[in-house]
């Protein structure tokens, strides 16, 4: 079977570990999105197909098409990554997680309102076109958390206790779309609950947004996880066609969980066994695509290596 890696970063412990286990007896290869070409030219790399749809010569507007891997994974959230993933679909290429998934994770505001409708004890989210509109609104309730309303690295992500301090991050981030959730008073610890195909991992690990104290996270066991818990992890997954994906929780004074963020593909740090549960997801998904291909085409002009 062939793999493909769509990430700037093959060595992030998941992916190397996964990659570790599935190499002695498939083919792995990484798909660099800010470097790989997205027109199918990619000279030092071979599954990245040229735009249009593929002919039975397997050609596309006069270029070859280059053979897909039996399944990718998307470790990659960048405007270059979710292009060249889309590309792959177009062809047929099946990826872990889609693009259309992974994009909409990224649209705090589309996540709330799809959580909601899962019935998942989402924070409540109200969103606004630039902060600077946010801060002229009157009655805002403090303290509450403001958050870039487009989830990429180095977006804003603050605790905001009262008016003076929201004016001053106007001075950096005036005109940027925000969501504002109100802050739940907690003990400065979130819990991340991970999974992979169904199977669910946890850790606490302390709040970006608490002060002090950083002390390193624990891994926790699923099963001593509060009544329901898994359960809303593994809903979060249907309502948002994830199969590798994170939530993010907080836990409020009285013991009742709000989810605060849905990660598509989360890093799943100090989780030993999560390279396995991502490989064994890898070989399933990569061997049920094959077969419907071949049931499909019989060969034909798929672009796409068949499931071995």
């Amino acid at each position: 079977m062939r793999v493909g890696l769509i990430t700037s970063r093959p060595d992030h412990p998941l992916l190397a570990g996964t990659a570790a286990l599935l190499a002695p007896r498939h083919e792995v290869e990484t798909l660099d999105p800010e470097t790989a070409p997205l027109d199918g030219s990619a000279p030092s790399n071979r599954s990245v197909p040229s735009d249009g749809p593929a002919s039975s010569h397997g050609t596309a507007q006069g270029r070859p098409v280059h053979r897909l891997a039996d399944v990718y994974l998307l470790k990659a959230r960048t405007p270059r990554a979710l292009a060249l993933a889309r590309r792959l679909e177009q062809h047929g290429a099946v990826v872990i997680n889609s693009a259309a998934a992974t994009a909409f994770c990224q649209d705090r505001t589309a996540m709330a309102e799809r959580a909601l409708a899962a019935g998942l004890p989402f924070a409540p989210t109200r969103t606004f076109a630039t902060l600077q509109q946010l801060a002229a609104r009157p009655g805002l309730v403090f303290p509450c958390v403001v958050k870039s309303r487009h989830s990429r690295r180095g977006d804003l992500v603050a605790r905001v206790d009262d008016a003076d301090a929201l004016r001053a991050l106007c001075g950096t981030w005036a005109d940027e779309p925000v969501v504002v959730q109100p802050f739940t008073p907690n003990d400065g610890w979130d819990h991340k609950l991970w999974v992979i195909d169904g199977q669910v991992f946890a850790a606490r690990r302390r709040s970006e947004l608490a002060a002090g104290d950083k002390s390193p996270g624990t891994r926790l066991r699923p099963e001593a996880l509060p009544d329901g818990w898994t359960a809303m992890a593994r809903a979060a997954g249907a309502a948002f066609s994830l199969d590798v994906y994170g939530i993010d929780l907080v836990v409020a004074d009285d013991g009742s969980p709000t989810v605060v963020d849905v990660n598509a593909f989360p890093g799943l740090r100090g989780q030993p066994t999560a390279p396995r549960a991502l490989a064994d997801l890898t070989l399933r998904t990569g061997a049920e695509a094959g077969l419907l291909v071949g049931e499909l085409s019989r060969g034909g002009p798929w672009g796409r290596g068949v499931a071995r």
